[in-house]
């Protein structure tokens, strides 16, 4: 499907990205039915950004599947006039992209691993050196329920505070970033770095943990200079994974 006529090259772009990264999610089986959300930016002055019509399944997401909303929550989108979205989606997501205009894209899941770190008290751990991409540069929001209070939201900012990543406790995991490959890079780490504790946990043996020092220096080695290429690199070579699908993803 090419662009509709009446809508920019850069909103029709994100879609495609964004829908792209709804099925990738899906691949690297991130999913949890129907219930998590992953939102894009559209830049331009409204600060509108794209989210998941409520109830289509990740592995089938379409540019034209999702919703333009404002910061309110209020749906901008004359092709959905009717369509439904998340409402604790809205909470999370609008708050972030309200606060953290640098983080463009964000992505929320409920994997088993995620949720199984989130209700461990002492939250990640660093086991693993992708564990270690995180050390100093992890936030943890305390569990309040299902998110549907606007009221929350000043507290899921102020604990966020600059990080791109966050364990919501008792809950699951949320990363961010400024590109939907920086997104994705985050959310595909730290997925794995749960996964990983989770393991080495249940296998009931002592475990080696680094020194501070060599924590610092790793958590510093993934944000030197040229990492963005690198990211990029891995997003590119995912979306060979389901290259096949372009075309459906792009409609």
């Amino acid at each position: 499907m090419s662009k509709p006529t009446d809508m920019s090259e850069i909103e029709w772009r994100s879609r495609c990205d964004l829908a792209a990264l709804y099925r990738l999610i899906a691949c690297y089986r991130m999913t949890d039915l129907i219930d998590t959300h992953i939102t894009l930016s559209v830049p331009g002055p409204q600060r509108h950004f794209l989210i998941n019509r409520y109830g289509v399944a990740f592995e089938k997401m379409r540019a034209s599947d999702l919703i333009l909303i404002d910061l309110q929550g209020n749906n901008v989108d004359s092709r959905h006039a009717e369509g439904r979205v998340n409402a604790a989606g809205f909470v999370i997501h609008s708050a972030i992209h309200e606060a953290r205009p640098d983080l463009h894209c964000i992505v929320h899941t409920h994997t088993a691993a995620g949720m199984a770190v989130a209700a461990q008290r002492d939250g990640l751990l660093p086991l693993t050196q992708h564990a270690l991409k995180f050390y100093g540069n992890l936030a943890y929001h305390t569990y309040e329920g299902i998110a549907l209070s606007l009221q929350e939201r000043e507290r899921l900012v102020a604990d966020l505070g600059s990080h791109n990543a966050m364990i919501l406790r008792n809950h699951g995991l949320l990363a961010a970033g400024n590109s939907v490959a920086a997104a994705f890079h985050e959310i595909y780490f730290l997925e794995r770095a749960c996964q990983a504790q989770i393991q080495a946990l249940s296998a009931g043996v002592a475990l080696s943990i680094p020194d501070e020092a060599v924590c610092l220096h790793t958590a510093a080695q993934f944000r030197r200079d040229g990492i963005d290429g690198i990211i990029d690199l891995a997003w590119e070579a995912a979306l060979s994974l389901i290259d096949e699908q372009r075309a459906e993803w792009c409609q």
